[in-house]
C-alpha cells in the first residue's frame, strides 16, 4: 500500500500518453482533411463546450485557489500555457502531415533535454557537461531521423523537410509547455486546466479565423467533424488524467512515461495510415530516448558545469 500514491499518478499519466497519442493520429486524419490549423482550432472549440458542463457542475471545485471563477494569477498561467500550446499545436499537426507518426514522435522527445537549456537562459540553472554529452546523443538521434526521412521522401523533398522542421519547432514550445505543466498543476484542478486550456487555444486560434478559418466538414461529408469531436474528446480526458498525475508526482518521475508515446504512435501510424516503422527510425529513437535519460537524471550537485 506505500506504494499506492506513487502507482496511480504512473497509471494516470501513461493513460493519458496513450490517449494522447491516439488523439495524434485522429488529429493527423483531421489535418489532412482540413488543414493543421482548423483541426487545432475546432478541437478545442469542441474541447471547450465539452468542459462547460463538468466545470459548472462542480469540477472547479479541484481548484487549488478557491472560488468559482479563477483568480487572475491562475488565469495569467491558463493563458500563457495555452498560447504555447497553440502554437506547439499547429506546428506539429502541420509536420505530422508531411512526416510518419513514429518519426514525428521520436523528433518530438528532444523537449526534455531543450527544457534543460531553458531552464539555464531563465533561471539560471547550470547546464552540465553531461547534459552536453546528452544533447549531442540526441541531436546525433535527429539526423539519423532526419537523414532517413530525406530518403523516403519519394515525392516532395521541400514539404518533408518542412515537416521535420515543423515538428522540431513544434518540440521547443513542448519544453516550455512542460516547465508551465507541473507549475499549472499545483494551482488548478484537473478539469478547470482542461476546460480553460481547451478555451483559451480556441480564443488563441481563433485570432486568425477571419483570414484561415473554415468549417471542418467537407460539403456532404460529416467524418471530418467527427474526427474532430474524436480528438476533442480524447484531448481533454488525456489532459485531465496529467493534470492529476503532474498534481501529485514530481515531474522527473512521469517524464520519462512520454516515451511510451512513441509505442503507441508507430502502432496507430501502421493502423491508420499504413505507416512503417525504419531501423534508422529506430536507430534514432534510441540515441534520443538515451540523450534525454542521460541529460535528465543522475545529475549530482557537485558536477561540473559547461556553461
Amino acid at each position: 500500500m506505500a506504494d499506492r500514491p506513487t502507482l496511480l499518478p504512473v497509471v494516470s499519466a501513461l493513460t493519458g500518453i496513450a490517449l494522447f497519442s491516439v488523439m495524434d493520429a485522429f488529429m493527423k486524419r483531421a489535418s489532412i482533411d482540413v488543414g493543421a490549423y482548423n483541426a487545432v482550432l475546432w478541437r478545442n472549440v469542441i474541447g471547450a463546450a465539452l468542459g462547460v458542463a463538468p466545470w459548472l457542475a462542480g469540477g472547479w471545485r479541484g481548484g487549488f485557489g478557491g472560488g468559482f471563477w479563477p483568480d487572475r494569477r491562475r488565469l495569467l498561467v491558463h493563458l500563457l500555457r495555452s498560447a504555447v500550446v497553440a502554437g506547439m499545436a499547429v506546428l506539429f499537426f502541420y509536420g505530422l502531415v508531411r512526416t510518419p507518426m513514429a518519426q514525428g514522435m521520436a523528433l518530438s522527445f528532444i523537449a526534455p533535454l531543450i527544457a534543460l537549456y531553458l531552464a539555464a537562459l531563465f533561471l539560471g540553472e547550470p547546464v552540465t557537461r553531461r547534459a552536453v554529452m546528452a544533447s549531442v546523443l540526441a541531436l546525433g538521434g535527429v539526423f539519423v531521423i532526419a537523414a532517413a526521412r530525406s530518403g523516403e521522401a519519394s515525392g516532395d523533398h521541400h514539404e518533408a523537410m518542412l515537416g521535420l522542421a515543423a515538428i522540431l519547432g513544434s518540440a521547443v514550445l513542448y519544453a516550455v509547455n512542460l516547465v508551465l505543466q507541473r507549475h499549472q498543476a499545483q494551482l488548478a484542478g484537473p478539469i478547470e486546466i482542461a476546460f480553460f486550456q481547451n478555451l483559451f487555444v480556441a480564443l488563441v486560434a481563433g485570432l486568425a479565423a477571419p483570414w484561415l478559418g473554415a468549417w471542418p466538414a467537407l460539403p456532404g461529408e460529416a467524418a471530418p467533424l467527427a474526427v474532430v469531436t474524436g480528438a476533442a474528446v480524447l484531448a481533454f480526458v488525456s489532459l485531465m488524467l496529467l493534470s492529476w498525475a503532474y498534481a501529485r508526482a514530481e515531474a522527473h518521475r512521469l517524464l520519462p512515461i512520454e516515451y511510451s508515446a512513441f509505442v503507441w504512435s508507430a502502432a496507430m501510424g501502421w493502423l491508420w495510415f499504413g505507416e512503417p516503422v525504419g531501423l534508422a527510425t529506430l536507430a534514432g529513437v534510441v540515441l534520443i530516448v538515451g540523450g534525454c535519460v542521460i541529460g535528465t537524471t543522475g545529475d549530482s550537485p557537485t558536477e561540473q558545469t559547461a556553461l
